[in-house]
């Protein structure tokens, strides 16, 4: 199947405004988006809201959001795991979260064009690139943490090391155009890459009942081809519910509207856009009528739970949408045929002055 153009069947300038707005009745003045009213934030879903409020074309809030990522960054490069009323909650360095700013950077580059604004985001996002390569381990993948003592917990996670492979890639990206050569990050992202498509071992068991390890290989473009297409075919009973989407946990009677989407992500980003299209419908109108969406609901009994109405499952379906029906040239973050082309060009030289965003 090939991809919807714009208009789509699905949302209207209504809707995404509707979301969009919802999203910004959560940020604070300051930029941070918690995950609800009351709610912690976390770096990671922080820059997902970004992206979504990107992706609507409300780019001063986006950039708000940003700059609360810039000045909330410790020095070193890390980000806590979460904080409150601007104080982190709990005190240990976390790679994934750290890292995931570059690659909202990237994705507000493709959208606006800006590239000063590269420029002017590139502290922050080396120093977070920095921080999760150092925590690489021999074998590829990225530990888990560190304290604040130093210690570095050595567990290794397929879900976080896929993402911080998608943060390395746009980090790269971004490099390219600013005309800067990051020889170290390149051969980190190789590294990784390999680990997470030929040594499963090296990775946490516990966590392959949920569905992100099953789907964040792909979504992160480090498997691909056939293998990808492999993989989906191989988990897709265990974690797609017929006409309500995609569980949390294979054992669990949970669809979440968060996994539903970043699983479209996941599909869109191999071309798989009949089977994206279709967990899609099924989601698309599970949301409250202030225009968040619910995190998730129970099988079969219909009971949306929690009650809680998060931004960062607003963002996940923003973002799964412009996958889907392109409606800006950030939607092409989680393709991988645009990173085999992107890859090329860095490989060949074509366009290294390029001041545009790759196509």
């Amino acid at each position: 199947m090939t991809r919807n153009a714009s208009p789509n069947p699905i949302f209207d300038a209504i809707d995404v405004r509707s979301m969009a707005e919802a999203i910004c009745k959560l940020q604070k003045p300051d930029g941070e988006i918690p995950w609800s009213v009351d709610g912690k934030t976390d770096p990671w879903d922080h820059v997902e809201s970004a992206m979504a409020l990107a992706v609507a074309g409300y780019l001063k809030e986006a950039r708000n959001a940003f700059a609360w990522s810039a000045f909330t960054q410790n020095e070193d490069g890390s980000f806590f795991p979460s904080y409150r009323n601007g104080q982190p909650d709990e005190m240990r360095k976390d790679p994934n979260m750290s890292t995931y700013v570059a690659l909202g950077i990237y994705h507000y580059y493709l959208i606006s064009g800006d590239k000063d604004y590269l420029a002017q985001m590139w502290p922050t996002i080396e120093k977070a690139i920095n921080f999760a390569v150092s925590l690489q381990s021999p074998e590829g993948p990225i530990y888990w943490s560190q304290d604040m003592d130093g210690n570095v917990d050595k567990r290794c996670m397929l879900t976080g090391s896929s993402s911080i492979y998608m943060s390395i890639q746009s980090a790269l990206a971004i490099a390219k155009c600013l005309n800067k050569s990051r020889p170290q990050w390149e051969f980190a992202r190789r590294k990784l890459g390999k680990a997470i498509r030929t040594r499963p071992e090296l990775f946490d068991e516990s966590k392959s009942r949920y569905s992100m390890d099953w789907y964040y290989p792909i979504l992160c473009g480090a498997v691909t081809g056939e293998e990808a297409q492999n993989r989906i075919d191989q988990y897709w009973n265990d974690f797609v519910v017929e006409n309500w989407g995609v569980r949390c946990v294979s054992d669990r009677p949970w669809v979440t509207m968060a996994e539903s989407s970043e699983c479209v992500l996941a599909l869109a980003g191999i071309g798989m856009f009949e089977q994206a299209e279709t967990i899609f419908k099924w989601v698309k109108s599970s949301c409250f009528d202030n225009g968040l969406y619910w995190t998730g609901i129970t099988v079969p009994d219909s009971v949306v739970w929690p009650e809680e109405q998060t931004a960062w499952t607003t963002a996940a379906v923003l973002l799964a949408a412009d996958a889907l029906y392109t409606w800006t040239p950030g939607s092409h973050i989680f393709s991988h045929e645009y990173w085999k082309v992107h890859r090329t060009h860095a490989k060949s030289g074509i366009g290294k002055r390029d001041k545009t965003p790759a196509a």
